[in-house]
């Protein structure tokens, strides 16, 4: 049955989609240019030339003012690069007050452990916004979530795989804050009364009902209306 959607709905899910494609139109571009340096290389690259690449595609995003990214790069396939086994070619944007204290934010690289043997080393392999794009081969939201890693604040992190020669290389991305992401949807959402995003996971990304707060899991209940946001693995949920 076809569902008729009032203007207001129709202006929600315009936003969100617009919102999250734009920055996975972003990322997609910076695939692309990573995807042809390894060809170019022959599929053999080190730690700098990666890194020079990637500051090089992140840096205007990451110091505009009004743009949403405030973490953004490339992260290695263990074992790919031929002069590290782990690497994170990440910077932080000047928007993000990951661990500055009381001084002001700049674009700056983010300084991860690659030490394996390290304690303090966290194998990101196992997290979400790496595990799932590795394993599904395609774009991915993950969160919101607190990232301990890049912001220690509530984020969505935007991610897809890169390839060469048929065999996943890395996975390049983004990071928002969650709170950038309530700013700007929120007017819309209200506009319909009480509505939720949610993630592919089911979980509200940005929602009008008190008793669904940013992160939680929402359960499926009788009665919803599901209404998908583009190609974005969002969905508007109506009660």
């Amino acid at each position: 049955m076809t569902t008729t959607l009032t203007p207001a709905v129709s202006e929600c899910i315009d936003a969100v989609t617009s919102t999250f494609s734009s920055v996975f139109g972003q990322i997609d571009v910076w695939r692309g240019s990573i995807h042809d340096l390894a060809d170019s290389e022959h599929g053999i690259l080190s730690v700098d030339a990666v890194d020079e690449l990637v500051e090089h595609l992140v840096l205007a995003d990451l110091s505009t003012p009004s743009s949403l990214v405030i973490g953004a790069g490339f992260v290695a396939t263990p074992g790919y690069l031929r002069d590290s086994h782990w690497h994170l070619a990440w910077w932080l944007g000047k928007a993000n007050t990951f661990g500055v204290g009381s001084d002001t934010p700049s674009v700056r690289r983010l300084e991860a452990e690659e030490d394996g043997d390290s304690e303090n080393f966290r194998d990101y392999t196992a997290l979400e916004w790496w595990r799932v794009p590795a394993v599904s081969g395609v774009p991915h939201i993950t969160g919101p979530y607190v990232d301990y890693l890049c912001t220690d604040e509530y984020t969505l992190t935007l991610t897809a795989p890169v390839e060469h020669d048929g065999s996943m290389i890395g996975v390049v991305g983004a990071d928002l804050y969650v709170d950038d992401i309530e700013r700007t949807l929120l007017p819309r959402v209200r506009a319909i009364g009480r509505a939720t995003i949610l993630n592919a996971s089911r979980r509200v990304v940005v929602s009008t009902d008190p008793h669904r707060p940013t992160g939680s899991i929402m359960r499926p209940t009788e009665g919803e209306t599901v209404l998908p946001c583009g190609d974005t693995s969002l969905v508007l949920v109506l009660d």
